[in-house]
């Protein structure tokens, strides 16, 4: 069994596009993908830029990602790139992980409409969502962003934010300490006390002011 942990940036359709707009609002534009081994040590990486069909880069995009229109001008559309990513994982034995549920509702509109042949179901059926385990483990109702989980475990983000392959590297690192119950909640401890009830109404400092908002079951 292996372990894939994948992130995507997306672009926006272009609005003239409006029958396409019905099928799917953006496109992918990067895959980043990291593969762990049974034991959940690193052992490989993928990473490729996506040329969109349907409008150029967005200022807001570039601006979030750091990619621009020349960055994809002359890289696969999104069929072959895709294709690519799964002949890179290279076999179904595999669970695959995101931050959130976005990646994979993205691939399910975008493959059901680039590539309809495509079982998307199969790949879907293996999908887990990381950012739901990790809240579910803290007991959190709201969704904590990537860099605040792991700004929450006492780590430095590694890498550029938005950035594909960045995101899912970090997010295998949430992965592997979820596998280890003592010494995840040894680490996420301070966290843990300072979003019990009794202590919402107090000041949680300038380290994690942004969850001082979330609320537990």
């Amino acid at each position: 069994m292996i372990h894939v942990v994948i992130d995507l940036e997306m672009n926006p359709v272009n609005k003239s596009f409006k029958d396409v707009r019905r099928l799917t609002t953006d496109e992918v534009i990067e895959i980043g993908a990291v593969k762990l081994d049974e034991n959940y040590k690193q052992i490989d990486e993928f990473q490729c830029y996506v040329k969109p069909e349907y409008g150029e880069i967005t200022k807001h995009i570039t601006k979030l990602t750091g990619i621009t229109q020349k960055t994809v001008d002359d890289k696969p559309v999104f069929a072959e790139s895709f294709q690519s990513f799964i002949d890179w994982i290279g076999t179904w034995d595999m669970i695959i992980y995101s931050w959130s549920s976005s990646d994979i509702k993205q691939l399910r509109d975008e493959c059901s409409f680039k590539i309809p042949k495509y079982d998307i179901n199969r790949l879907e059926n293996q999908w887990r969502d990381l950012q739901k385990a990790f809240d579910d483990r803290i007991g959190l109702h709201s969704s904590l962003a990537l860099k605040h989980a792991i700004g929450a475990m006492n780590r430095d983000f590694e890498g550029t934010q938005h950035t594909a392959l960045a995101d899912a590297a970090n997010t295998a690192a949430i992965l592997t300490l979820l596998q280890d119950d003592e010494e995840f909640f040894k680490v996420m401890k301070p966290v843990i006390e300072l979003l019990k009830p009794k202590r919402l109404s107090q000041s949680i400092g300038d380290l994690y002011p942004e969850l001082s908002k979330l609320k537990l079951d």
